[in-house]
């Protein structure tokens, strides 16, 4: 049985496409958040929408999570060193908490102000149609910045910028609602405005749970996603020379994989072909899946039904017993294999040429099988000549 641990499968330290990704993102993403939650809110409250203002609001916790996101890009991709073995890619887990975080506090803010209007008891105020074109404005330019951001986000891969461009769809749903809620006040059901910015509220609260709880998973070492889990079984299973695989399990780190899987082969093959089977289950997965790092644990047998070998003698204790008790050279004894498999052991013994000619190779022989009557644990001695 043989473990094999291996350096980082995928190369921690940001893909050049990924950092410009993320940087040429943000930096569009927060100069349309400047100038709309500028318009927005100058113009909410020139126009006494609530709703408007509230979404304005929201816009400047886009701005709040482009900056962090031009942060955690320049961060979480650095080479792994003394203080993070596996690199620092749980940033980008960090970042999405951040910004479901924001997203939950703005929606909750929102909700609170928009209930207060509504239960105040004071008759809503008429809102003024330029605050129509601005939601317009705001929904046109939301909802082709989620495109956008979505776009680059899904093609480089990265959970951090789906979760800001999200953010951006957030936006435009919410500007929409607004819209809506301002043509029922022109209409002359004012109270709409303020249901529109409660109507906001809860959809930016829900994204931001839904967000910050993903998030959660991921930093307390969440599996990843059912099919993917599937599809890398699958890939190890694939792998010649495995026979089975149990005790697979994954976590998350940034957007990659960190997988641990036992793997099971046939019991009667070198340790450094087990090693081999190791390398090349290691290499599909870098292959086929995003995977940061794999620990390939090579078993004999299925050690959650096979009976446990703890408690059996070692090599050392099993070469005394066999001189003591069985008379046989040391020499004799210059190479041992031992299997241990299922709360027994077996061995073989690959003796010497000088030992087919010993006069006494007779009553070895005898000694050794009155050895595995002796000691109940031995299910078989075999004695080869070595070639």
């Amino acid at each position: 049985m043989t473990e094999k641990a291996f350096p980082l499968g995928l190369d921690t330290e940001a893909t050049p496409e990924k950092q410009r990704v993320a940087h040429q993102t943000s930096l569009v993403s927060g100069a349309i958040n400047i100038v709309l939650a500028a318009l927005q809110v100058v113009v909410g409250f020139w126009a006494h929408s609530q709703a408007l203002v509230a979404d304005g609001v929201h816009s400047l916790s886009d701005l709040v999570a482009d900056i962090v996101v031009l942060v955690v890009n320049k961060h979480s991709h650095a080479a792994p060193d003394d203080d993070h073995h596996y690199g620092h890619a749980r940033y980008e887990n960090f970042a999405s908490l951040l910004l479901g975080a924001i997203l939950l506090a703005v929606g909750l803010m929102m909700l609170w102000r928009a209930g207060l209007r509504l239960t105040s008891g004071t008759p809503a105020p008429s809102v003024h149609i330029a605050a129509l074109g601005i939601a317009a404005v705001t929904l046109v330019s939301k909802e082709v910045l989620f495109r956008y951001m979505l776009r680059e986000a899904e093609r480089v891969r990265s959970a951090m910028l789906v979760a800001n461009a999200w953010h951006a769809r957030s936006d435009a749903a919410s500007s929409l609602v607004v819209a809506v809620g301002i043509v029922a006040n022109l209409l002359g059901y004012t109270y709409f405005d303020a249901i529109a910015a409660a109507v906001v509220g809860f959809l930016v609260s829900r994204m931001g749970w839904t967000f910050a709880w993903q998030s959660v998973k991921d930093l307390t070492d969440g599996a990843i996603e059912a099919d993917e889990l599937t599809a890398i079984e699958e890939t190890l299973k694939s792998t010649p020379g495995v026979v089975g695989i149990h005790l697979l399990r994954t976590r998350k780190m940034g957007d990659l994989a960190i997988v641990d899987a036992h793997l099971l082969v046939a019991p009667d093959i070198s340790v450094s072909e087990g090693h081999y089977i190791a390398e090349q289950a290691y290499q599909n997965l870098l292959d086929k899946h995003e995977v940061l790092d794999a620990v390939i644990h090579i078993d004999p047998e299925d050690d959650l039904l096979a009976k446990p070998n703890n408690e059996l003698p070692g090599r050392a204790e099993i070469t005394a017993l066999l001189l003591a008790e069985t008379g046989m050279p040391a020499d004799w004894l210059s190479r041992i294999e031992l299997h241990y498999l299922d709360g027994s052991l077996s061995m073989d013994l690959f003796l010497p040429d000088s030992a087919i000619h010993a006069p006494h190779l007779a009553t070895v022989r005898q000694a050794l099988h009155v050895f595995t009557k002796q000691h109940a644990y031995v299910s078989a001695v075999r004695v080869h000549q070595t070639i």
